[in-house]
């Protein structure tokens, strides 16, 4: 009889499918902590302000912070119903929708002749925009008071519209030129065969293609011009002419002793921008993203 050797049994092999162990990470934990830190601290105020237009100034008075109790409506209606508000609001809507499409226009063309346009000092041209981005509004407040002043624009929502699209063009043209220049350059040659200028083919073929990052633009524009608090105080003086910010800031003066109806004015005057906001958000982070590619 012959002798036989001993043999381990064979483990059974892994199927290709079986899933693998997640590994645990001690970065995960403390991302999720720090965006919950990071969401509180943004989510907090603006919901203190808004449920807080739902209680009387005396009850904010005796306890600050606490839920509404009976809830109050008449802070709200009170502002809606107010004539003055919407006028702030008319005001800001033609500011900012004046500001959005002159940025568009200006730095689509802009950004088309930086993409697309070979010349000498392109890319200082660019750097120079690209400065803007590091300049606030404030910096410029004197020389600016004065170029209005010499035009005639003080005391005039144009004096506001047109430096806020100035403002906004060094984004703008950051945004676009990357989307502009992926654009393969040989729908450009097939475009001057067929017989279309350079701005036809800007018109026709740039722009369809562009749609995601012109609405970006459009939507960072309109939502910084509508939250412009320092050139309109700079520009404008009469209440008659006040855009919402300034018109929140003269609601708060005149009424200080009544803040629950100075918060449930704030917290109307924040709801357009987060709208927009909120709306768009995918759209803008999809191409920044883009950009920061190209």
């Amino acid at each position: 009889m012959a002798a036989t050797t001993w043999a381990p049994p064979a483990l059974p092999a892994r199927s290709a499918a079986a899933p693998k162990r997640r590994r645990w990470s001690l970065g995960t934990p403390f991302s999720y902590m720090t965006a919950f830190v990071v969401m509180g601290i943004t989510l907090v105020p603006i919901l203190y302000v808004v449920i807080s237009g739902f209680r009387t100034s005396a009850q904010i008075n005796t306890a600050p912070v606490a839920w509404p109790h009976p809830w109050v409506f008449t802070n709200y209606t009170s502002v809606l119903k107010s004539s003055a508000f919407w006028h702030y609001v008319g005001n800001s809507l033609f500011v900012a929708l004046t500001a959005t499409a002159l940025t568009v226009a200006t730095g689509s063309l802009a950004a088309f002749a930086l993409a697309r346009y070979s010349f000498k000092g392109r890319e200082a041209l660019f750097a120079v925009f690209m400065v803007g981005l590091l300049f606030p509004a404030g910096v410029a407040s004197l020389p600016l008071y004065l170029w209005l002043k010499n035009l005639g624009l003080l005391e005039n929502l144009m004096g506001v519209a047109l430096p806020e699209a100035a403002f906004s063009l060094p984004y703008t043209i950051f945004i676009l030129r990357p989307f502009l220049r992926a654009v393969p350059g040989e729908l450009e040659d097939a475009a001057v065969v067929d017989g279309a200028s350079r701005l036809r083919f800007f018109r026709s073929i740039l722009v369809p293609l562009s749609r995601p990052a012109l609405t970006t633009v459009a939507i960072l524009s309109f939502i910084t011009s509508w939250n412009a608090y320092l050139l309109p105080l700079l520009v404008l003086s009469n209440p008659i002419h006040y855009t919402l910010p300034l018109g929140t800031a003269s609601f708060q003066t005149t009424y200080s002793q009544d803040t629950a109806a100075i918060l449930a004015f704030a917290a109307l005057s924040m709801v357009p921008a987060l709208a927009f906001f909120v709306l768009a958000e995918r759209r803008i982070v999809g191409s920044l993203t883009g950009a920061l590619r190209g």
